[in-house]
Protein backbone atom coordinates (compact mmCIF):
# COMPACT_ATOMS: atom_id res chain seq x y z
CA UNK A 1 0.00 0.00 0.00
CA UNK A 2 2.82 2.46 0.98
CA UNK A 3 4.33 2.04 -2.07
CA UNK A 4 1.27 2.51 -4.19
CA UNK A 5 0.96 5.73 -2.87
CA UNK A 6 3.92 7.45 -3.73
CA UNK A 7 3.47 5.86 -7.61
CA UNK A 8 0.17 7.91 -6.95
CA UNK A 9 1.88 10.83 -5.70
CA UNK A 10 4.80 10.82 -8.40
CA UNK A 11 2.29 9.98 -11.14
CA UNK A 12 -0.15 12.85 -9.81
CA UNK A 13 3.05 15.26 -10.53
CA UNK A 14 3.62 14.20 -14.08
CA UNK A 15 0.02 14.90 -14.52
CA UNK A 16 0.20 18.22 -13.11
CA UNK A 17 3.08 19.07 -15.22
CA UNK A 18 1.73 18.21 -18.18
CA UNK A 19 -0.80 20.86 -18.04
CA UNK A 20 1.29 23.70 -18.77
CA UNK A 21 3.23 21.39 -21.07
CA UNK A 22 0.25 21.38 -23.12
CA UNK A 23 -1.09 24.94 -23.18
CA UNK A 24 2.28 25.95 -23.85
CA UNK A 25 2.14 23.78 -27.33
CA UNK A 26 -1.70 24.92 -28.06
CA UNK A 27 -1.16 28.82 -26.73
CA UNK A 28 1.48 31.74 -26.54
CA UNK A 29 0.13 32.78 -23.20
CA UNK A 30 2.13 29.66 -21.39
CA UNK A 31 5.62 30.47 -21.38
CA UNK A 32 7.31 28.07 -19.36
CA UNK A 33 11.43 27.27 -18.78
CA UNK A 34 12.97 24.31 -17.94
CA UNK A 35 13.88 25.50 -14.70
CA UNK A 36 9.88 26.29 -14.32
CA UNK A 37 9.12 22.55 -14.62
CA UNK A 38 11.89 21.48 -12.37
CA UNK A 39 11.01 24.28 -9.68
CA UNK A 40 7.61 23.29 -10.05
CA UNK A 41 8.26 19.44 -9.85
CA UNK A 42 10.67 20.15 -6.73
CA UNK A 43 7.75 21.57 -4.87
CA UNK A 44 5.61 19.42 -5.96
CA UNK A 45 7.10 16.12 -4.98
CA UNK A 46 8.79 18.00 -1.65
CA UNK A 47 4.77 18.42 -1.10
CA UNK A 48 3.52 14.88 -1.88
CA UNK A 49 6.27 13.32 0.18
CA UNK A 50 5.33 15.52 2.69
CA UNK A 51 1.90 14.43 3.23
CA UNK A 52 2.87 10.83 2.64
CA UNK A 53 5.33 11.18 5.88
CA UNK A 54 2.59 12.54 8.06
CA UNK A 55 0.21 10.42 6.95
CA UNK A 56 2.56 7.56 8.02
CA UNK A 57 3.72 8.85 10.91
CA UNK A 58 0.90 11.05 12.96
CA UNK A 59 -2.17 8.60 14.07
CA UNK A 60 -4.14 11.37 15.46
CA UNK A 61 -7.19 11.96 13.07
CA UNK A 62 -7.50 15.67 13.50
CA UNK A 63 -3.67 16.57 13.79
CA UNK A 64 -3.16 14.92 10.62
CA UNK A 65 -5.52 16.58 9.16
CA UNK A 66 -4.55 19.61 10.05
CA UNK A 67 -0.61 18.79 9.36
CA UNK A 68 -2.15 18.03 5.64
CA UNK A 69 -4.11 21.10 5.40
CA UNK A 70 -0.98 23.38 6.38
CA UNK A 71 0.97 21.38 3.93
CA UNK A 72 -1.20 22.23 1.00
CA UNK A 73 -1.64 25.88 2.20
CA UNK A 74 2.00 25.95 2.26
CA UNK A 75 2.46 24.65 -1.43
CA UNK A 76 -0.75 26.94 -2.31
CA UNK A 77 1.64 30.08 -1.08
CA UNK A 78 4.95 29.34 -2.39
CA UNK A 79 3.19 28.70 -5.94
CA UNK A 80 1.40 31.64 -6.09
CA UNK A 81 4.58 33.95 -4.98
CA UNK A 82 6.64 32.10 -7.57
CA UNK A 83 3.97 32.78 -10.21
CA UNK A 84 3.20 36.10 -9.68
CA UNK A 85 4.57 37.12 -7.09
CA UNK A 86 2.12 37.76 -4.06
CA UNK A 87 4.21 39.47 -1.42
CA UNK A 88 6.36 40.85 -3.23
CA UNK A 89 9.94 38.43 -2.11
CA UNK A 90 13.35 38.33 -4.26
CA UNK A 91 12.01 34.77 -4.84
CA UNK A 92 9.56 35.87 -7.16
CA UNK A 93 12.18 37.79 -8.98
CA UNK A 94 10.90 41.17 -7.40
Amino acid sequence: MQNKRLIIILLSIMVILMVPFFAMQVSNEVNWTPSDFLVAAVLLLASGLSIEFALRKINRRKLRIAIVIAILFLLLIIWAELAVGIFGTPVAGS
